[in-house]
């Protein structure tokens, strides 16, 4: 029979003879066992020790419960395991896996830090914080790949895009934008693909204003990075892809001047029209011949008016046919200081599509859009726990290679891996996580934690 402390639910299922309680009755139980190996993770990246050592505790040392290295382990696990609110700490403030993560006595431990800590602790963040966070993630993730790669690491691309955040609320700066319609954010994110690598790195993690021009902040983050990839990779050719949003006299200018190789969409304009429209010709009479869509390559230079010199700009043209209804051209513009052939350069573009997965899986796989603090610079700090809690996920991915789970985003290696049911057990000599024996992915679970270092 239930009673107040014991929930019990009883079902009468056709086909069993007998009725099926669930009784939530077994005590020390967490849904997060699999949590330990981003505990693993961490201590092998010293994440959260380091972004920890970039904030200063203010408060009177006297009334100090937590300790801003577990108000932080705590809001980034949570972030990892699917609990993107501070309300959710509530839920959490005695899970014995938890508590564990945040180095407690997974029993007998101090409850976890409650929404109104994790509040204060989020908006009293201060500006010059967040600078050393950022640069501590970018250092983070940049000797990672040195220690994997070595003198192995040739080429590196940084990719930059940007997405909407829309608001709900007075936050600072969320203004209206008029393209996306509503009251946003406009967070840039940059990530690194090492050499032929299909993997993009997120690198950095910058909140903007919502009226923020695409362009923003794109020259004060390159200026941070690229020190850092030269010092870690001083024989690696460094090149940059850009969508036509960033597409910018200034930014060309810049990148020229850093002798970085760099390929930037360019928007249409009535001359780049005019000098497309034999290719575009073309391409529609092969569609009519073929009936299907064929890409046509060219090149020309080109100088806007705010140019200085000439480029060298690579032509895609190509016109789609649709059933009952005109067919409709596809041109597309890149300006590029590349050497190879225009195809060849514009199939190198297009690698920089796959950002859009990456923003995806930020948002839908780690919340990075619950930005509602009311304080800009809190929202930040949100979005860098974000980026730190997917840093967690990519290094998990990279030891998860020769498994089910080498390709897995972040939604499907928290569904696999993190959310495993577990019985917390703890003698004098050690702690036990009693995990289920059936569980369907105990052979890729059993794989990463060796690579891991577990024994």
């Amino acid at each position: 029979m239930a009673t107040d402390c014991i929930a019990q639910l009883t079902f009468l299922c056709h086909g069993n003879s007998r009725p099926i309680i669930a009784a939530f009755d077994t005590p020390y139980a967490s849904s997060d066992g699999g949590a330990v190996l981003l505990k693993a993770v961490d201590h092998a990246l010293a994440l959260t020790t380091r972004l920890a050592a970039c904030l200063r505790d203010r408060r009177q040392p006297g009334k100090v419960q937590h300790e801003l290295i577990e108000l932080l382990r705590q809001r980034m696990f949570g972030l990892a395991c699917g609990y993107a609110d501070c309300n959710d700490a509530a839920r959490l403030a005695d899970d014995p896996v938890h508590t564990l993560l945040l180095e407690r006595d997974p029993l007998t431990g101090p409850a976890l830090g409650s929404q109104p800590t994790l509040s204060r602790f989020e908006n009293a963040i201060r500006r010059s914080e967040l600078f050393r966070l950022a640069d501590t993630l970018a250092d983070i993730v940049i000797a990672r790949h040195r220690r994997r790669l070595g003198r192995r690491g040739r080429r590196i691309t940084i990719d930059l895009d940007q997405t909407d955040d829309p608001t709900h609320g007075a936050q600072q700066l969320a203004l209206f934008n008029g393209y996306y319609d509503t009251h946003c954010y406009l967070p840039m994110l940059a990530t690194l693909t090492f050499n032929d690598e299909p993997a993009q790195y997120l690198v950095a993690a910058v909140l903007r204003a919502g009226t923020a021009p695409t362009r923003q902040g794109v020259v004060p983050l390159l200026t941070r990075v690229l020190p850092k990839l030269r010092a870690a990779f001083p024989h690696a050719r460094l090149r940059v892809r850009l969508d036509a949003g960033f597409a910018d006299p200034r930014l060309l200018n810049f990148l020229e001047a850093e002798r970085l190789e760099y390929l930037v969409a360019l928007p249409s304009n009535a001359r780049l029209d005019k000098r497309i429209r034999r290719l575009l010709g073309r391409a529609r009479m092969l569609m009519k011949a073929t009936g299907e869509r064929i890409p046509l390559y060219g090149e020309t230079r080109y100088a806007a008016r705010t140019w200085p010199h000439k480029r060298r700009v690579i032509m895609k043209a190509e016109v789609i046919p649709y059933p009952n209804r005109a067919p409709k051209k596809n041109p597309r513009v890149v300006v590029t200081n590349l050497r190879q052939s225009p195809g060849m350069v514009y199939a190198l573009y297009c690698g920089r599509g796959d950002m859009e997965n990456r923003l995806k899986e930020l948002q839908h796989g780690l919340a990075s859009d619950r930005t509602s603090c009311s304080r800009f610079a809190a929202n930040q700090f949100r979005l860098l726990l974000t980026a730190a809690a997917y840093a967690l996920f990519q290094e998990l991915q990279l030891r998860a290679r020769g498994t089910a789970c080498a390709d897995a985003q972040v939604s499907t290696l928290r569904e696999r891996l993190i959310k495993v049911a577990a019985w917390v057990d703890r003698s004098v000599r050690r702690i036990v996580l009693h995990l289920p024996q059936g569980f369907p992915w105990l052979t890729t679970w059993r794989r990463v934690a060796l690579a891991l270092g577990a024994t």
